[in-house]
């Protein structure tokens, strides 16, 4: 039994399939935990989600676009590439099946007793693993108890830094920023949202280049997507970036857990 990671598809549902056959996935007893982002910009939106849900054992976190389509489900409102889904026959089920996708997954690995921890963008230095499950979990909860509430709310920049102090709608929304469109952070772990390159601005650097107690544990990896002009490289092997820019006609990659192998198809 294997588990595979596997980076932003973004549709691009033929590249999913000769990666799965390349890994030489067996939906009997592997599993695929995807980083996010399983929709839009790509061609084959729909196709994606309804294999992953036909296949108990692939799983997702969630990823910006994802929530995008949720939102765009839950008013009603098809727009480009996921015009499709929004219109599909079984746009309730992928609603269910979506918004009941967390925002971070712990999956740890017996043979190497290595942890890896998953999520679209990443966590910011200021939570620890405890703290950023409770805050994934609360969100999550939102989600399903209040999703047209908190789909609607989620849209801005603001506010850009955590605080103990927020509540309702500004405190779900920069926990879905954290965790879903992070890339450069700066003093007080304030959000760089403009910045989508690898140069950071002035006082900012990449998320993963702060220093965290969490960050230092030798057994655990930090997986994550969403940083597709990175091409996967973080100089750090306990930070590994696996969108490397498929719906850009770059290559669409996984990591094996048992060995942290990478493994990739070009677009």
């Amino acid at each position: 039994m294997s588990t595979y990671v596997i980076g932003d598809v973004h549709g691009c549902f033929d590249q999913f399939i000769r990666l799965v056959k390349k890994i030489d996935y067996d939906s009997k007893k592997d599993q695929i935990i995807l980083t996010g982002d399983l929709v839009n910009r790509g061609p084959k939106s729909l196709d994606v989600l309804n294999y992953c849900m036909a296949d108990k054992n692939i799983t997702t976190v969630l990823g910006n676009h994802d929530l995008y389509l949720l939102y765009l489900i839950s008013i009603n409102q098809g727009k480009g590439k996921l015009k499709k889904i929004v219109e599909a026959e079984n746009n309730k089920q992928i609603f269910e099946w979506l918004i009941t996708r967390p925002l971070l997954i712990q999956a740890f690995n017996q043979s190497t007793n290595n942890k890896f921890i998953i999520t679209h963008a990443g966590i910011p230095e200021i939570w620890s693993l405890e703290k950023a499950q409770d805050l994934a979990d609360e969100v999550s909860q939102e989600l399903t108890d209040n999703s047209s509430k908190i789909l609607k709310a989620m849209w801005g920049d603001d506010p850009k830094s955590w605080n103990e102090s927020l509540t309702g709608n500004k405190k779900y929304r920069i926990i879905i920023n954290y965790f879903t469109r992070m890339r450069f952070l700066g003093n007080d772990a304030a959000l760089d949202l403009k910045n989508t390159s690898t140069k950071a601005s002035k006082g900012s650097k990449p998320w993963f280049h702060y220093e965290s107690a969490s960050y230092k544990k030798m057994n655990q990896y930090y997986v994550f997507g969403h940083w597709a002009s990175l091409n996967g490289k973080t100089e750090n092997p306990h930070f590994i970036g696996l969108d490397t820019g498929c719906v850009w006609k770059g290559k669409l990659t996984a990591l094996r857990m048992d060995d942290l192998e990478k493994i990739s198809v070009k677009y």
